[in-house]
């Protein structure tokens, strides 16, 4: 009997083995595992769970001392605060595995976008709410002092996002960068609401800071529901 040779197969995900020149499936090269993604996945993770620790706090005192103020651009923040929570959430279910995997990248990145648009919602609907009813807002240390060290922490976080997603290659990854990001303005845009009531009694000042974030929510909503890729991401 004639021996043959073992040589590869032509073709993808299949070569020979053994003596008996078995066809043997060979996993396509996405599923070998990349020890270099995997430690970029678990540093993504451990980004989203600083994030969702920080925004479960931030949430906890800005909606608590919003209610007690009465101000619905405090309250608006520490609603971002409760979305960007969820947003880490899906991330962190996003990173579980730290493979190219489109389907569940894909669906991360609708999940960020609704995300933002139900935040938008909201905050235009009470900020127009508040202004109609002329409802002066009451002055909040605990709101300034939030928005301070919000606009130190987030763009760090930020930062550190972009950095794995554009080593991922994460759009998911990138959006909530993004959305990271958009807390640093939000936090500058509640500072300048808080500010002005407190300092000269102008008690729009605060639903209209409110207001201003709803473009700016709204626009990285539909940038993420659109599905862009993450060629800023770096």
């Amino acid at each position: 009997m004639e021996h043959v040779p073992d040589v590869p197969v032509a073709g993808k995900g299949l070569a020979y083995a053994g003596v008996m020149n078995e066809v043997v499936p060979m996993p396509p090269q996405s599923e070998v595992s990349d020890p270099a993604r995997a430690t970029d996945a678990a540093r993504g993770r451990r980004l989203e769970y600083f994030t969702l620790s920080w925004n479960v706090i931030e949430a906890v005192l800005a909606i608590g001392a919003g209610v007690v103020a009465g101000s619905i651009a405090l309250v608006g923040f520490g609603a971002d605060s409760v979305i960007e929570s969820l947003s880490g959430a899906v991330l962190l279910w996003r990173l579980q595995s730290h493979e190219a995997d489109e389907a569940r990248e894909r669906r991360a990145l609708k999940l960020v976008g609704w995300s933002f648009m139900v935040l938008a919602a909201y905050v235009a609907f009470e900020a127009g709410r508040d202004l109609l009813r002329h409802e002066p807002p009451e002055t909040s240390l605990v709101g300034i002092g939030l928005a301070v060290a919000s606009m130190v922490v987030m763009p760090l976080l930020a930062r550190a996002k972009r950095r794995v997603a554009a080593r991922l290659a994460s759009r998911a990854l990138a959006a909530d960068s993004r959305q990271t990001d958009l807390c640093a303005w939000l936090s500058a845009i509640l500072l300048g609401g808080l500010g002005l009531n407190a300092l000269w009694g102008w008690w729009w000042a605060d639903p209209v800071a409110a207001l201003v974030m709803v473009p700016i929510i709204a626009r990285e909503g539909f940038v993420a529901l659109r599905g862009e890729t993450c060629d800023d991401c770096h």
